[in-house]
C-alpha cells in the first residue's frame, strides 16, 4: 500500500478531506438518482399526457345576426385565428372598412373566403339610443349566402377537482416576442447556463449586500423555477411541515434544477415552463400557462398578442396577485414596462418598437371563452363520465365535441347578467337586502341539443348549477299540462265538448279533501266568470287550470305527467298538482315542454354530440324520444300558449320588440318564491327561473323577472331568423269563433279569433251574445 501518505498527521488529514467528500458525493449520487427518476417519471408523463380539449358547435355567421365587427374578430381570437393585413391563408382573418375576410381553417367551408359585411351606422341623433350592430351580407367566395360556419371554437379543456385552467401548446405556437419577454425578465441567460446561473447568483449577492434596493434580488433560472414549481412541489411542502430550513430547500431546488437540464432540452424546458407558470386566478380558477393568460386577460389568442401585452404577462409572473391587471392596472402597467425596458436592454426589440409598446394602453378583456360556460362544462364533464367512465383520466387524445353554440352561450349570460341587475334594483328600492339567483337553459326542441346554459349569477362566487340541481316548483308552468290532459282525455273517451273555445266559470272556489278544505285564488285576486280555455291559460287562471283538472280527473293529470318520466317524485291526483305543486329544475322543465314544441314528443337534453379518443369516434348514446300525446291533441295546447305572448301575462314580450311567432308560458309559485318564463319557437326553445337560493319569498312574478331575461336572450339568439310557424297536423281544422261565448262568429261579434279544434269538435251554435247585433 505504497500508495497510502506516510505519517500520522498527513493520513489523519486525508482522512477529514475524503470524509466529507465521500459523504457530499454519496449524498449528490443518491439526490442525483433520486431526482433524476422523479423528473424522468414526470416528464414521460408530461410527455405522453393528454389533457381533454372540449369544443362548441361549429361557429356560425348570417346576415342579421347582431354582432359588431370587434364582437367577429373576438369570437375569430376564441377559434386561435390570426390576424393579418390580408387573410390568405387557412386560420387567417384580417379588418377593414366595415367588414372581416375570413379564410377558415376547417368545417365544409375550409380554405374557401369568407367576407362579413357590416352597412356604416349614422351617428345617433341627441338622446337615441345607438342602434345594435348587425352583420348586413355574408359572402362565400364573393357570392351573397345566408349564412356560413367555420370550425368549432375550443372552449377549454375539461375542469378538473383542482379547478385550474390550462391550454397546453407547442414551444413552436407560441410567439417569439412572448418567450423574449419571459427570457428578458426571468432568464436572460437561460440558453447559456445549466441550469443554475453562477454569475446572476454573484450579481444578486452583491446587490443584496450593497442594500441598494428595497427589497432582495433573486437570482432563480427558469430551470429552477420549473423544478420548484413542477417537481419539488411534494418534497417542500414536507419539509415545510418538518421545519427544516429554507437553505435546505433551495440547495435541493438547485440541483435539480441541474439534473434536469441533463434530462430535457432547453426548448422541453422552456415549453413546459410557459404551459405550466401560474399566473394568478380568475375567478375560482387557477390561471396556468401563457395561452390560459392570453385569453383571459386579452381574449385573444397567443398569436395576436401584441409585444406590450406579451410583456404584461411576462410581467405577471414575479407577483401575480400584485401584478395582475385585474388587480391593480397601474402596478400591472408599470410592471409591463420594465419588461420591455428589459427586452430593449437585451436586443429582442428596438428603440421604436419600444417606444410604441410603452404608449400603448391596457385594454383587459372583461370575460374570456374559457370562463364562458363554466356551468355548461359541468353538464359535459358529468355526461361524460357517465357515457364513458375514466375516459377523461386516460391517455389517449381525447376531443369532446358539444352542442353548445358560443354566440348563444354569450347572449344568455348577458341577458342573466342584466336581467338580474334589474331584479337587484327593483329589490333594492324595496328595501330587500337579498341576492337573487336565476338559471338559463336553450335548447332546440327538435333534436335535445343544450345551446346555452348558466347556472347562476356568478360561477366564481358559487359553483352550483341551478340549471340542473335547484329543484323548485314549477307552479303555473304546470298548467298547459293539466289543459294536454283534458284534450288528450277528451280525445280517447270521444267527447266534442272539451276543447280549447270551452268555458269554464272562474269564480272562488273552495275543494274539499281528507286533508281538510282548500281555497286558492288567483294571482291577482281577480276572476273573469265564464271564460274560454285558451283565455283562461293566455292569463294563467288558477281557479280555471283545477276545475279543468277535475274536469279530467286528478288521476288523469298525473298519469300524463308520469308518463314524461321527470322528476323524482311521482304525482299523485290532488286538486293541487294543477298548480305545479312539486319540484322540478330548470332543465327538467326544458325537457319536458319539448313536447308542446314538437307536437307530442319528449326529447331528452344532452350536451355530448361527439366523442373522439385516439382518434376513434365512440359511441354517444341518444335516449329513445317519449311520446306523451298525440300531435293534433298537442297542438291545441301549443296554439294556445301562442295567446301567452300575445295578449296574456307574457305580453310584455312583443312590446319588448320579440316579434317570432312562439308559444309559452308564465309560471309564479305560491307567496311569490319562484318565477319561471318558458317559451319557444319551433327551433329554439328557452327556460328562464328566477329565484332565492334559500328558498324565501322573491316577491316579483314570472312576468316581472324571468320574461325579461327571456326576452332579451331570444331577440339577440333569433336576430335574423325568418320566421317559422309551427306547423299544423293532420286532424285540425280551424273556424272563427266569439272570443267570449266560444261560439262560432256572426257578422255582428266584436271580439272573433280563428281557434283551432280537433276536426269534429268544433262549435256548431252561432254566437248567441252577440245574434242580434
Amino acid at each position: 500500500m505504497s500508495w497510502l501518505p506516510r505519517g500520522r498527521w498527513t493520513r489523519l488529514f486525508v482522512a477529514a478531506v475524503a470524509l466529507p467528500v465521500f459523504v457530499l458525493s454519496g449524498a449528490a449520487g443518491y439526490y442525483y438518482g433520486r431526482f433524476a427518476n422523479l423528473i424522468e417519471d414526470r416528464l414521460q408523463g408530461e410527455r405522453i399526457r393528454v389533457i381533454p380539449r372540449v369544443y362548441g358547435r361549429p361557429l356560425a355567421f348570417r346576415s342579421g345576426l347582431t354582432l359588431s365587427e370587434a364582437d367577429v374578430v373576438q369570437r375569430l381570437n376564441d377559434l386561435g385565428y390570426t390576424s393579418r393585413d390580408a387573410a390568405r391563408e387557412p386560420g387567417e382573418f384580417s379588418t377593414g372598412a366595415d367588414a372581416v375576410e375570413i379564410v377558415p381553417r376547417g368545417g365544409v367551408n375550409a380554405r374557401r373566403h369568407v367576407r362579413l359585411e357590416w352597412t356604416p351606422e349614422p351617428a345617433p341623433r341627441s338622446g337615441a339610443a345607438a342602434r345594435t350592430p348587425a352583420i348586413a351580407r355574408v359572402l362565400l367566395d364573393e357570392r351573397p349566402v345566408g349564412d356560413v360556419s367555420l370550425d368549432p371554437p375550443l372552449l377549454s379543456a375539461l375542469a378538473n377537482a383542482t379547478r385550474e385552467r390550462r391550454r397546453r401548446v407547442p414551444l413552436t405556437a407560441i410567439p417569439a416576442h412572448v418567450q423574449q419577454a419571459v427570457l428578458a425578465i426571468e432568464d436572460r441567460r437561460f440558453y447559456a447556463h445549466p441550469g443554475i446561473d453562477p454569475i446572476r447568483m454573484l450579481g444578486a449577492l452583491v446587490t443584496n449586500l450593497r442594500g441598494s434596493r428595497a427589497y432582495l434580488v433573486g437570482a432563480s433560472t427558469i430551470t429552477q423555477q420549473l423544478a420548484r414549481n413542477f417537481f419539488l412541489t411534494e418534497e417542500m411542502a414536507a419539509e415545510a411541515q418538518s421545519g427544516q430550513r429554507s437553505i435546505r430547500r433551495k440547495l435541493l431546488e438547485q440541483f435539480m434544477a441541474v439534473v434536469l437540464e441533463t434530462k430535457a432540452t432547453k426548448e422541453e424546458i422552456l415549453e413546459l415552463y410557459l404551459n405550466e407558470v401560474y399566473l394568478g386566478n380568475r375567478g375560482s380558477f387557477a390561471l396556468h400557462g401563457v395561452a390560459v393568460a392570453a385569453r383571459t386577460f386579452f381574449a385573444k389568442d397567443l398569436s395576436n398578442l401584441s409585444v406590450a401585452e406579451g410583456a404584461l404577462i411576462a410581467g405577471i409572473i414575479q407577483s401575480p396577485g400584485n401584478h395582475s391587471p385585474f388587480v391593480d392596472p397601474d402596478r400591472a402597467r408599470d410592471r409591463r414596462d420594465v419588461v420591455l425596458r428589459a427586452m430593449g436592454e437585451a436586443g429582442y426589440i428596438t428603440p421604436a418598437v419600444l417606444d410604441t409598446a410603452l404608449r400603448e394602453p391596457i385594454q383587459v378583456a372583461a370575460r374570456a371563452l374559457d370562463f364562458e360556460a363554466p356551468y355548461f362544462m359541468d353538464v359535459v364533464a358529468d355526461a361524460l363520465d357517465a357515457q364513458h367512465p375514466g375516459l377523461a383520466q386516460g391517455t389517449a387524445a381525447l376531443e369532446v365535441y358539444t352542442t353548445v353554440d358560443l354566440n348563444l352561450q354569450r347572449a344568455a349570460q348577458d341577458a342573466v347578467r342584466a336581467g338580474l341587475a334589474d331584479v337587484d334594483a327593483v329589490l333594492a328600492k324595496r328595501k330587500r337586502a337579498v341576492r337573487p339567483q336565476a338559471a338559463l337553459v336553450a335548447l332546440d326542441p327538435r333534436t335535445g341539443e343544450i345551446l346555452a346554459l348558466v347556472g347562476g349569477r356568478s360561477y366564481s362566487q358559487s359553483q352550483f348549477n341551478r340549471a340542473t340541481g335547484a329543484r323548485r316548483q314549477p307552479g303555473s308552468v304546470f298548467k298547459p299540462f293539466v289543459y294536454l290532459a283534458a284534450f288528450d282525455k277528451a280525445a280517447a273517451d270521444g267527447r266534442t265538448d272539451v276543447t280549447p273555445a270551452s268555458l269554464v266559470l272562474d269564480e272562488p272556489t273552495t275543494w274539499t279533501a281528507a286533508e281538510g278544505d282548500w281555497t286558492p285564488g288567483n294571482y291577482d285576486n281577480e276572476y273573469d266568470g265564464m271564460i274560454t280555455l285558451r283565455r283562461a291559460l293566455a292569463l294563467s287562471r288558477n281557479i280555471a287550470a283545477i276545475k279543468v283538472a277535475e274536469q279530467a280527473g286528478f288521476d288523469t293529470v298525473a298519469a300524463l305527467w308520469t308518463r314524461t318520466g321527470i322528476g323524482k317524485t311521482p304525482l299523485k291526483g290532488y286538486p293541487s298538482i294543477a298548480l305545479g305543486v312539486f319540484e322540478l329544475t330548470p332543465l327538467e322543465v326544458a325537457e319536458a315542454f319539448t313536447t308542446f314544441a314538437t307536437l307530442g314528443t319528449q326529447r331528452r337534453p344532452r350536451a355530448l354530440s361527439r366523442v373522439v379518443a385516439g382518434g376513434k369516434v365512440l359511441a354517444t348514446p341518444t335516449p329513445p324520444d317519449k311520446t306523451v300525446a298525440s300531435p293534433a291533441v298537442t297542438y291545441l295546447v301549443t296554439n294556445m300558449m301562442r295567446s301567452v305572448i300575445s295578449e296574456g301575462t307574457a305580453a310584455s314580450a312583443r312590446a319588448a320588440g320579440f316579434a317570432l311567432d312562439a308559444a309559452g308560458k308564465t309560471g309564479t309559485t305560491n307567496d311569490l318564491r319562484d318565477a319561471w318564463f318558458v317559451g319557444f319557437t319551433p327551433e329554439l326553445l328557452t327556460v328562464v327561473w328566477v329565484g332565492l337560493d334559500d328558498n324565501q319569498i322573491l316577491g316579483l312574478s314570472g312576468a316581472q323577472s324571468a320574461l325579461p331575461i327571456w326576452t332579451a336572450f331570444m331577440k339577440r339568439a333569433t336576430a335574423g331568423r325568418a320566421n317559422v310557424p309551427f306547423a299544423v297536423p293532420p286532424g285540425i281544422t280551424t273556424v272563427e269563433i266569439d272570443r267570449d261565448t266560444g261560439q262560432l262568429a256572426l257578422p255582428g261579434c266584436p271580439r272573433v279569433a280563428a281557434e283551432a279544434f280537433l276536426e269534429g269538435t268544433e262549435p256548431a251554435a252561432w254566437c248567441q251574445l252577440h245574434q242580434f247585433q
